[in-house]
């Protein structure tokens, strides 16, 4: 019997990004209650030594997430310089920013347009840095520029 299933070869869509931890728990709280995002699911793997946590703003089959791995026997990690950052959409940048510095958030980039304008956007990008208990740099991009971004 033959069957006309068509497969499909390449990636259909971005499922996580995986960062190394120094400490889970100190990464969870960050990104749960500074963040406001959700842990999706933990897994421990006692034999490899490691715990996975997917954290994110929906559900893993229909959302891009963070895969948070904590290798047991490893509490730092040296950043390289390929890795950049980790973008999130805001409503408010400034009172994002304002908010997660009385929370004890570092703010490496104050909220502002940016330095730069491509010829390609009709608006200019509002953005802030943020930087993670592991020193990963996080992008926050208000809202109405992603928008504009999305319609190119």
């Amino acid at each position: 019997m033959t069957t006309n299933i068509e497969i499909i070869s390449e990636p259909i869509r971005l499922l996580h990004t995986m960062l190394r931890v120094g400490n889970l728990e100190r990464s969870l709280a960050f990104y749960t209650q500074k963040l406001g995002m959700t842990l999706l699911r933990k897994e421990k793997y006692p034999a490899g030594r490691f715990t996975l946590a997917f954290v994110g703003y929906g559900d893993e089959h229909s959302t891009a997430v963070i895969e948070l791995t904590h290798n047991w026997d490893k509490n730092a990690y040296e950043h390289g310089d390929a890795f950049g950052h980790i973008a999130l959409a805001v409503y408010d940048l400034k009172s994002m920013c304002v908010n997660l510095e009385a929370a004890g958030v570092k703010v490496i980039r104050q909220p502002g347009p940016m330095s730069v304008h491509s010829p390609n956007r009709t608006t200019i990008e509002h953005i802030a840095f943020i930087e993670d208990p592991d020193h990963y740099r996080i992008e926050l991009i208000e809202l109405k520029t992603c928008k504009e971004a999305a319609k190119k």
